[in-house]
Protein backbone atom coordinates (compact mmCIF):
# COMPACT_ATOMS: atom_id res chain seq x y z
CA UNK A 1 0.00 0.00 0.00
CA UNK A 2 1.33 3.05 -1.07
CA UNK A 3 1.47 6.35 1.50
CA UNK A 4 -1.56 8.09 0.25
CA UNK A 5 -3.74 5.36 0.71
CA UNK A 6 -2.51 4.67 4.64
CA UNK A 7 -2.99 8.16 5.27
CA UNK A 8 -6.71 7.60 3.84
CA UNK A 9 -6.89 4.20 6.35
CA UNK A 10 -5.70 6.32 9.25
CA UNK A 11 -7.96 9.13 8.84
CA UNK A 12 -10.64 6.62 8.31
CA UNK A 13 -10.35 4.90 11.92
CA UNK A 14 -10.04 8.02 13.37
CA UNK A 15 -13.16 9.18 12.20
CA UNK A 16 -14.85 5.60 13.25
CA UNK A 17 -13.14 5.94 16.42
CA UNK A 18 -14.43 9.44 17.08
CA UNK A 19 -17.74 8.73 15.77
CA UNK A 20 -17.92 5.79 18.70
CA UNK A 21 -16.57 7.64 21.38
CA UNK A 22 -19.38 10.49 20.75
CA UNK A 23 -22.13 7.09 21.01
CA UNK A 24 -20.70 6.12 24.16
CA UNK A 25 -19.92 9.31 25.57
CA UNK A 26 -23.80 9.99 26.17
CA UNK A 27 -24.19 6.66 28.07
CA UNK A 28 -20.97 6.99 30.16
CA UNK A 29 -21.79 10.82 31.17
CA UNK A 30 -25.50 9.67 32.34
CA UNK A 31 -23.86 6.88 34.19
CA UNK A 32 -21.68 9.50 35.93
CA UNK A 33 -24.31 11.67 36.30
CA UNK A 34 -26.34 8.49 38.27
CA UNK A 35 -23.33 7.91 40.58
CA UNK A 36 -23.57 11.52 42.07
CA UNK A 37 -20.73 13.35 39.83
CA UNK A 38 -21.55 16.78 39.07
CA UNK A 39 -21.74 18.42 35.47
CA UNK A 40 -17.69 19.12 34.96
CA UNK A 41 -17.46 15.25 36.19
CA UNK A 42 -20.05 13.42 33.86
CA UNK A 43 -18.44 15.73 31.23
CA UNK A 44 -15.12 13.99 32.02
CA UNK A 45 -15.83 11.25 33.16
CA UNK A 46 -15.63 9.20 29.26
CA UNK A 47 -12.38 10.23 28.59
CA UNK A 48 -11.02 8.22 31.94
CA UNK A 49 -12.81 5.47 30.20
CA UNK A 50 -12.62 5.38 26.80
CA UNK A 51 -9.56 7.30 26.74
CA UNK A 52 -7.42 4.83 28.70
CA UNK A 53 -8.71 2.39 26.16
CA UNK A 54 -7.06 4.52 23.40
CA UNK A 55 -4.26 4.68 25.83
CA UNK A 56 -3.60 0.83 26.23
CA UNK A 57 -4.43 -0.12 22.52
CA UNK A 58 -1.03 2.34 21.81
CA UNK A 59 0.74 0.23 24.43
CA UNK A 60 -0.04 -2.16 23.23
CA UNK A 61 1.42 -1.74 19.77
CA UNK A 62 4.62 -0.16 21.42
CA UNK A 63 5.40 -2.76 24.47
CA UNK A 64 6.51 -6.63 23.65
CA UNK A 65 7.00 -9.49 26.22
CA UNK A 66 4.70 -9.77 29.69
CA UNK A 67 4.38 -5.50 29.16
CA UNK A 68 2.42 -5.86 26.09
CA UNK A 69 0.29 -8.57 27.63
CA UNK A 70 -0.28 -6.42 30.45
CA UNK A 71 -1.64 -3.55 28.66
CA UNK A 72 -4.03 -5.89 26.02
CA UNK A 73 -5.40 -7.07 29.84
CA UNK A 74 -5.76 -3.38 30.67
CA UNK A 75 -7.61 -2.89 27.45
CA UNK A 76 -9.97 -6.07 27.16
CA UNK A 77 -11.03 -4.90 31.09
CA UNK A 78 -12.10 -1.60 30.42
CA UNK A 79 -13.73 -2.39 26.85
CA UNK A 80 -15.60 -4.94 28.75
CA UNK A 81 -16.69 -2.22 32.12
CA UNK A 82 -17.73 0.24 28.77
CA UNK A 83 -19.70 -2.06 26.85
CA UNK A 84 -21.63 -2.71 30.29
CA UNK A 85 -22.05 0.81 31.62
CA UNK A 86 -23.41 1.14 27.83
CA UNK A 87 -25.56 -1.81 27.99
CA UNK A 88 -26.79 -0.46 31.33
CA UNK A 89 -27.59 3.25 29.95
CA UNK A 90 -29.74 1.30 27.52
CA UNK A 91 -31.78 -0.88 29.44
CA UNK A 92 -32.50 1.98 32.02
CA UNK A 93 -34.63 4.56 30.45
CA UNK A 94 -34.88 6.90 33.37
CA UNK A 95 -30.69 7.87 33.07
CA UNK A 96 -31.63 9.19 29.51
CA UNK A 97 -33.40 12.61 31.35
CA UNK A 98 -31.60 12.38 34.48
CA UNK A 99 -34.53 11.59 36.61
CA UNK A 100 -32.89 8.44 38.30
CA UNK A 101 -32.03 8.42 41.66
CA UNK A 102 -28.55 8.66 42.56
CA UNK A 103 -26.95 5.62 42.62
CA UNK A 104 -29.64 3.61 41.28
CA UNK A 105 -28.43 1.67 38.12
CA UNK A 106 -30.71 -1.72 38.72
CA UNK A 107 -33.39 -2.85 40.80
CA UNK A 108 -31.81 -5.61 42.24
CA UNK A 109 -29.76 -4.74 44.92
CA UNK A 110 -26.56 -6.96 44.06
CA UNK A 111 -26.94 -5.82 40.36
CA UNK A 112 -26.60 -1.97 41.82
CA UNK A 113 -24.42 -2.66 43.88
CA UNK A 114 -21.89 -4.03 41.56
CA UNK A 115 -22.47 -1.76 38.55
CA UNK A 116 -21.84 1.45 40.96
CA UNK A 117 -18.97 -0.32 42.67
CA UNK A 118 -18.19 -0.38 38.33
CA UNK A 119 -19.09 3.13 37.82
CA UNK A 120 -17.12 4.62 40.62
CA UNK A 121 -13.91 2.74 40.49
CA UNK A 122 -13.32 3.09 36.80
CA UNK A 123 -11.45 6.32 37.31
CA UNK A 124 -9.31 5.32 40.34
CA UNK A 125 -8.43 2.00 37.83
CA UNK A 126 -7.25 4.74 35.37
CA UNK A 127 -5.15 6.69 37.48
CA UNK A 128 -3.19 3.41 38.60
CA UNK A 129 -3.08 1.31 35.04
CA UNK A 130 -2.39 4.58 32.86
CA UNK A 131 0.58 5.38 34.94
CA UNK A 132 1.73 2.31 34.79
CA UNK A 133 1.22 2.08 31.01
CA UNK A 134 2.76 5.32 30.70
CA UNK A 135 6.05 4.40 32.96
CA UNK A 136 6.49 0.86 30.72
CA UNK A 137 6.15 2.76 27.31
CA UNK A 138 8.66 5.46 28.87
CA UNK A 139 11.65 2.75 30.21
CA UNK A 140 10.80 0.23 27.21
CA UNK A 141 13.82 -0.01 24.75
CA UNK A 142 13.51 -1.52 21.72
CA UNK A 143 15.27 -3.78 20.40
CA UNK A 144 17.03 -2.42 16.82
CA UNK A 145 17.18 -4.99 14.04
CA UNK A 146 18.90 -4.49 10.81
CA UNK A 147 16.22 -5.14 7.99
CA UNK A 148 16.95 -8.42 5.74
CA UNK A 149 17.48 -6.57 2.73
CA UNK A 150 20.20 -4.40 3.98
CA UNK A 151 21.77 -6.74 5.42
CA UNK A 152 22.39 -9.06 2.47
CA UNK A 153 22.65 -6.14 0.60
CA UNK A 154 25.89 -5.25 2.77
CA UNK A 155 27.04 -8.76 2.95
CA UNK A 156 27.07 -8.48 -0.89
CA UNK A 157 29.01 -5.48 -1.21
CA UNK A 158 31.57 -6.71 1.23
CA UNK A 159 31.95 -9.83 -0.61
CA UNK A 160 32.05 -8.12 -4.11
CA UNK A 161 33.95 -5.13 -3.46
CA UNK A 162 35.88 -3.38 -6.09
CA UNK A 163 39.28 -3.67 -4.88
CA UNK A 164 42.76 -2.75 -6.80
CA UNK A 165 44.13 -5.57 -8.57
CA UNK A 166 47.11 -6.67 -5.95
CA UNK A 167 50.47 -6.68 -7.39
CA UNK A 168 52.65 -9.50 -7.08
CA UNK A 169 56.12 -8.58 -5.40
CA UNK A 170 59.31 -8.18 -7.70
CA UNK A 171 61.35 -11.38 -7.35
CA UNK A 172 64.60 -10.66 -6.46
CA UNK A 173 67.50 -12.70 -7.98
CA UNK A 174 69.24 -14.25 -5.13
CA UNK A 175 72.50 -12.68 -4.19
CA UNK A 176 75.80 -14.85 -5.58
CA UNK A 177 77.59 -16.19 -1.98
CA UNK A 178 80.99 -14.43 -1.55
CA UNK A 179 84.12 -16.43 -1.62
CA UNK A 180 84.12 -18.80 1.95
CA UNK A 181 87.05 -18.54 3.91
CA UNK A 182 89.26 -21.42 3.82
CA UNK A 183 88.62 -24.33 6.51
CA UNK A 184 90.79 -23.49 9.32
CA UNK A 185 93.00 -26.21 10.36
CA UNK A 186 92.44 -27.42 13.89
CA UNK A 187 95.21 -29.43 15.95
CA UNK A 188 92.95 -32.50 17.20
CA UNK A 189 94.98 -32.42 20.42
CA UNK A 190 93.45 -29.31 21.09
CA UNK A 191 89.73 -30.86 20.53
CA UNK A 192 90.20 -34.11 22.51
CA UNK A 193 89.54 -32.03 26.16
CA UNK A 194 86.14 -30.63 24.95
CA UNK A 195 85.21 -34.15 23.37
CA UNK A 196 86.07 -35.95 26.48
CA UNK A 197 84.02 -33.18 28.67
CA UNK A 198 80.89 -33.47 26.54
CA UNK A 199 81.22 -37.32 26.67
CA UNK A 200 81.36 -37.26 30.74
CA UNK A 201 78.69 -34.36 30.86
CA UNK A 202 76.02 -36.62 28.56
CA UNK A 203 73.97 -38.41 30.65
CA UNK A 204 71.76 -41.01 29.34
CA UNK A 205 68.27 -40.67 28.69
CA UNK A 206 65.29 -42.44 30.16
CA UNK A 207 62.67 -44.28 27.77
CA UNK A 208 59.90 -42.36 26.98
CA UNK A 209 57.72 -44.72 25.84
CA UNK A 210 57.15 -48.59 24.81
CA UNK A 211 60.32 -49.98 22.76
CA UNK A 212 59.12 -50.80 19.66
CA UNK A 213 59.66 -54.76 18.53
CA UNK A 214 61.66 -53.92 15.97
CA UNK A 215 64.18 -52.05 17.55
CA UNK A 216 64.35 -54.37 20.40
CA UNK A 217 67.02 -57.19 20.59
CA UNK A 218 65.81 -60.52 19.52
CA UNK A 219 66.00 -63.09 22.63
CA UNK A 220 67.55 -66.34 21.51
CA UNK A 221 65.16 -69.53 21.55
CA UNK A 222 66.15 -71.79 24.21
CA UNK A 223 65.23 -75.41 23.50
CA UNK A 224 64.23 -78.15 26.20
CA UNK A 225 67.44 -79.50 26.91
CA UNK A 226 69.11 -76.11 27.03
CA UNK A 227 66.47 -75.10 29.47
CA UNK A 228 66.55 -78.53 31.36
CA UNK A 229 70.65 -78.08 31.54
CA UNK A 230 70.46 -74.47 32.99
CA UNK A 231 68.02 -75.26 35.27
CA UNK A 232 70.20 -78.33 37.03
CA UNK A 233 72.84 -76.05 37.16
CA UNK A 234 70.94 -73.33 38.99
CA UNK A 235 69.26 -75.55 41.30
CA UNK A 236 72.25 -78.46 41.86
CA UNK A 237 72.27 -77.03 45.67
CA UNK A 238 68.72 -77.01 46.20
CA UNK A 239 66.71 -79.16 48.50
CA UNK A 240 64.40 -81.27 46.67
CA UNK A 241 61.64 -78.65 48.50
CA UNK A 242 62.56 -75.97 46.87
CA UNK A 243 61.95 -76.72 43.61
CA UNK A 244 58.96 -75.08 42.65
CA UNK A 245 58.01 -73.86 39.68
CA UNK A 246 58.35 -70.62 40.66
CA UNK A 247 61.61 -70.07 41.57
CA UNK A 248 62.74 -72.72 38.52
CA UNK A 249 61.00 -69.86 36.61
CA UNK A 250 62.78 -66.72 37.99
CA UNK A 251 65.92 -68.55 37.92
CA UNK A 252 65.91 -69.86 34.15
CA UNK A 253 63.32 -67.14 32.69
CA UNK A 254 60.90 -69.25 31.27
CA UNK A 255 57.45 -68.93 31.16
CA UNK A 256 55.62 -70.56 34.11
CA UNK A 257 54.21 -74.17 31.58
CA UNK A 258 57.89 -74.70 30.73
CA UNK A 259 58.88 -74.24 34.60
CA UNK A 260 56.19 -76.70 35.61
CA UNK A 261 57.71 -79.17 33.23
CA UNK A 262 61.09 -78.28 34.72
CA UNK A 263 59.82 -79.25 38.14
CA UNK A 264 58.71 -82.60 37.60
CA UNK A 265 61.66 -83.48 35.35
CA UNK A 266 64.30 -82.29 38.16
CA UNK A 267 61.71 -83.58 41.21
CA UNK A 268 62.38 -86.92 39.27
CA UNK A 269 65.70 -87.06 38.98
CA UNK A 270 66.25 -86.53 42.11
CA UNK A 271 63.49 -88.99 43.72
CA UNK A 272 64.52 -91.64 41.36
CA UNK A 273 68.46 -92.53 42.82
CA UNK A 274 66.92 -92.54 46.21
CA UNK A 275 64.25 -94.67 45.16
CA UNK A 276 67.11 -96.65 43.50
CA UNK A 277 69.84 -96.83 46.49
CA UNK A 278 66.79 -98.33 48.57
Amino acid sequence: MNRFGKGLLVAALVGVVGMAFRVSWNALRDVATATGADSTAALLYPFVVDGLMALALVATLVLTGDSRRFALRVLAAYTLASLVLNYVHGLVPELHGGSVDWGRLADWDPANWTLVLLATSLPVGSIYFGSDLVAKVLHHRPIETTPISEWVDTSTNRSTADLEESTPAPVTAAETPAALPAPVSVDPIELAPVRSAAAESTRPRGATGRVPDAARTPRPVRTADELLTEARSATADWPVNDLTAEGIRKAVRTSPAKARVLRETLRAERTAPAEATA
